[in-house]
């Protein structure tokens, strides 16, 4: 008897370490994120706050600038998951990728652009853009297809009724507005409220508020990623919604702190005026489910803007149960 009690503690002392080692494991997810934004102040709430660390996450954050690189990224195994706008994965279903990019997490439920004027308008009207010079986003992305959406929802044709400069990247926009290019401008923000702070322009409206909900940045990864890294997916999410609720919870103030060290360069002013201005429009989703009435209204404005290649349904691209499970729980 004393033999077999002597066998059972040996066992103890070596499994017990073991089994320690396995629950304190940490398991890295390379994350691309499509550009850096106050936008996405969830995402950088859950890094600061510690969220992904008691999920047992180490995630490694890289700004691939753009969504083709993003999704070239993701698909070369460059990154695990990406948070990019969800057209991009109709895009690559439309190209006939035998992987599917599969959406299993909203971010932001909201446009995120302002329209921006360069004269102080006390009560702005739509139809006061009839005529004048829109300088606008990038043809087949989000905030072109938004903002022509918006546009044509208030009677404006973007290619008759104006017009609509579309030839300027991405980052050199701000700049081209303020060099004098335009009298109204589609910008995200901090660059709208810096040229508002600025005197440069001033923002009138919200794309973001016309346009409705809709899965406007998601976390996606590839099909063959998630069958093997079911576990990891769940972990992420739950991460994600510890955020969210955060999120909501907490006052421009506080979010402001947390995300703070993610923006050096920009003043802790600007920021808070950001985060509260995406709060009190309801940008930050509140938990990560991308339902189908969201799923359906992002291919409405696909299709309305000419880029939408096929209708798919809300079941072939986007997975809810890894955050319908940690919103349950």
């Amino acid at each position: 008897m004393k033999k077999w009690i002597l066998l059972l503690c040996l066992a103890l002392v070596v499994v017990l370490p073991l089994s320690a080692c396995n629950q304190n494991k940490v398991e890295t997810i390379k994350l691309a994120e499509v550009t850096h934004s106050i936008f996405y102040a969830p995402l950088y709430v859950a890094m600061a706050e510690g969220f992904f660390e008691d999920e047992g996450l180490n995630v490694e954050l890289t700004t691939t600038w753009g969504g083709d690189k993003t999704m070239t990224t993701l698909l070369s195994d460059g990154a695990d998951i990406a948070l990019v706008g969800s057209e991009t994965s109709i895009y690559v279903h439309a190209q006939g990728s035998k992987d599917k990019v599969i959406n299993f997490a909203q971010l932001t439920q909201t446009d995120g652009t302002f329209l921006v004027s360069r004269e102080k308008i006390e009560n702005f009207e739509w139809d006061q853009l009839k005529g004048s010079t829109f300088l606008g986003q990038r043809v087949g992305g989000m905030p072109q297809m938004v903002g022509e959406f918006v546009l044509k929802q208030h009677g404006i044709n973007p290619h008759s009724d104006l017009e609509l400069i579309q030839n300027i990247d991405f980052a050199n926009i701000p700049s081209a507005f303020a060099s004098g290019t335009g009298d109204y401008v589609q910008l995200f923000e901090p660059t709208a409220s810096i040229l508002e702070k600025e005197g440069t322009g001033h923002i009138v409206a919200s794309f973001g508020t016309e346009s409705g909900k809709v899965p406007y940045t998601t976390f996606m990864s590839k099909e063959s990623f998630l069958k093997e890294n079911e576990d990891a997916a769940r972990k992420f999410t739950s991460a994600i919604y510890k955020a969210q609720q955060w999120v909501q919870e907490k006052s421009a103030d506080e979010i402001t702190k947390s995300i703070a060290p993610q923006f050096k360069d920009t003043d802790l002013e600007i920021i808070e005026t950001v985060v509260e201005r995406y709060k009190e429009q309801g940008s930050f989703a509140t938990d990560p489910i991308l339902d189908e009435k969201e799923w359906n209204n992002l291919q409405d404005i696909m299709d309305e803007a000419g880029e939408l290649p096929t209708r798919i349904d809300h079941d072939t691209l986007v997975n809810t149960s890894y955050a319908e499970e940690v919103a349950e729980n």
